[in-house]
């Protein structure tokens, strides 16, 4: 399938438009305005494959058993009432024929998720006719296949048992501006069981997300089991309850790989580190010193002596303990916040520099380029986060990935030295933002990137702000973040959803809607336009279990566009 958009001209274009249920919106996408309704014997039937990969077959089944027990109505006054009349006149929908095109590589979806994005395909077409009992879908790989059907999902209601669309025939061609588009979840400051992580990720591929970074460690402890060093996590984690085991991160791996997401673990050094010392207090520098406001950007303070050889060694284990026990193309080493006066006051730091007659930064560049080294040896390509290269002026390798974080505007700057990056910048993505202060004896304390990051901030964000357009192909996609101080599994699907939603939209659809609008034009989040399908994708998270919060009373969400600020 080639790479394309194509710009068709709507047939139908309303306010409460019913296609507006599909996030995120597709490239291109023609409608009509006929009913279609399935059949109570709908099937979804794999063209062309005797032999189908077994997680490929298991999304169908899975597509399957969500056309049957979903059971969103259309949000509008009276719900699916209105709509009965047309219902029961539907032309009869048996059947949608799946199909890879011809000569393509047939691989599992896990096979084709953790591809290097260069070698990766999720386009695919989709059509819904008006006068046929067969849709079709076609895509030139399983993850397109999987992207397809993510969307069929979404294009149904349901009225008394009966799943309906009122827009018959429907068109798609579709494929994602970004690569990566993704999910950064913080699962150190607090533990999240299998179970939570699982239904985050079911949730993440409805919306076709396709990275979940994963920083797994942090300085409050250190949750994952090594196979080189199983002390860190006996001495590091809360408790023994609270340990991802090797067991657990291969079912969690392997859970997001078959619904199309590769897993990008970050083990966040050399800063960040304190729970190393649990079991290694040799190899962390500063550890839980006080004030800990002088020596890290939270307690407690800790970090690795980066000027140790020993040190070295051991960050070289550890990393290659992780990353051979990883399937995917890609790895983090974190590097945010590093803390010079902690090295700078730490005696057995200042030894090492003196006996190796090296500055801090010397030593700070021989210990990136030491695990971003062992990364590559793992066929992996290495991510950092930006103020290594921007405020350390770390050499990296040339293919490292940069992840913008402290702000928007330093997208520029990473572009300017010609690295690759993708956006998590603090001002626009930060789901944590605005619970105010978690820092105890500070009554007025706000948290450091405060306000609360709202769904349409999100929205507003453009991947190419400031960039010229020979630096747009530098530029992978993003990701919104959960810091988790204050997040637990308690609070885990109210705190991201929908919002983290707003993000796979940005990177998915791109600057263009399928009419061929702008996607920040005006009124793009009004309660007629992206706020109307984001309604439709919460009450369809909540339908399938994931207890998204209330964008808007029920009163507006059943009156698109009523409590926009200017109606």
């Amino acid at each position: 399938m080639p790479s394309r958009v194509l710009v068709f001209t709507w047939l139908v274009f309303l306010f409460g438009h019913y296609g507006w249920a599909i996030w995120p919106i597709p490239r291109s996408l023609l409608t009509g305005t006929s009913p279609v309704k399935l059949s109570p014997d709908f099937v979804i039937n794999l063209q062309g494959l005797s032999n189908p990969p077994a997680d490929l077959a298991s999304a169908i089944s899975r597509t399957q058993s969500r056309l049957h027990s979903d059971s969103l109505e259309r949000l509008v006054l009276g719900r699916g009432s209105g709509d009965a009349q047309a219902v029961e006149g539907a032309h009869l929908l048996s059947s949608l024929t799946a199909s890879l095109q011809h000569g393509s590589p047939v691989r599992s979806i896990a096979e084709e998720t953790t591809l290097a994005f260069d070698d990766k395909s999720e386009s695919y077409e989709l059509f819904i006719p008006d006068d046929r009992a067969v849709a079709t879908l076609v895509a030139n790989s399983t993850l397109g296949l999987l992207r397809g059907l993510t969307t069929f999902e979404q294009l149904w209601y349901d009225y008394k048992g009966t799943k309906y669309t009122l827009e018959a025939p429907i068109q798609i061609h579709d494929e994602p501006a970004f690569p990566h588009r993704g999910f950064s979840f913080d699962t150190s400051r607090n533990f999240f069981p299998v179970a939570d992580i699982h239904r985050t990720l079911d949730a993440m591929s409805w919306v076709k997300l396709s990275i979940l970074y994963w920083h797994i460690i942090d300085s409050q402890s250190f949750p994952l089991e090594v196979g080189a060093f199983p002390e860190l996590s006996q001495k590091g984690a809360y408790s023994p309850e609270e340990i991802y085991t090797r067991e657990d991160v291969n079912n969690i791996v392997a859970y997001a790989n078959e619904r199309g997401i590769d897993v990008i673990m970050e083990l966040d050094t050399p800063g960040h580190t304190t729970a190393i010392s649990a079991a290694h207090p040799e190899h962390i520098a500063c550890a839980a010193k006080s004030p800990w406001s002088k020596y890290a950007s939270e307690p407690p303070a800790g970090q690795l002596r980066i000027a140790s050889p020993s040190t070295l060694s051991f960050a070289r284990t550890l990393f290659s303990s992780v990353a051979s026990a990883l399937p995917g193309t890609m790895m983090s080493s974190g590097g945010d916040e590093v803390n010079l006066p902690c090295w700078e006051e730490d005696e057995e730091t200042m030894a090492d520099l003196v006996q190796r007659n090296i500055t801090i930064a010397d030593a700070l560049n021989e210990f990136v380029q030491t695990v971003q080294g062992v990364i590559k040896e793992h066929g992996k390509t290495p991510f950092i986060k930006s103020d290594m290269v921007l405020t350390h002026k770390v050499p990296v390798v040339n293919d490292t990935v940069v992840v913008v974080w402290q702000t928007s505007e330093d997208a520029a700057a990473v572009a300017n030295i010609s690295l690759r990056f993708i956006h998590q910048p603090s001002n626009y993505f930060y789901l944590d933002c605005g619970a105010g202060e978690w820092l105890g004896n500070d009554i007025l304390g706000n948290s450091w990137c405060d306000p609360f990051k709202t769904w349409q901030r999100a929205y507003s964000f453009d991947p190419y702000a400031n960039l010229t357009t020979d630096q747009y192909a530098l530029v992978l996609g993003g990701q919104m973040p959960l810091w988790s101080e204050q997040s637990s599994a308690e609070n885990l699907d109210p705190i991201v959803w929908p919002r983290l939603a707003a993000g796979a939209e940005v990177f998915w659809t791109g600057s263009t809607l399928p009419d061929g609008s702008p996607r920040l034009g005006m009124n793009a989040t009004s309660g007629t336009n992206a706020l109307a399908r984001l309604h439709e994708l919460r009450y369809r998270l909540v339908d399938r279990g994931v207890k998204a919060i209330a964008l808007q009373p029920k009163w507006c969400v059943l009156r698109p566009g009523e409590c926009d600020l200017d109606a």
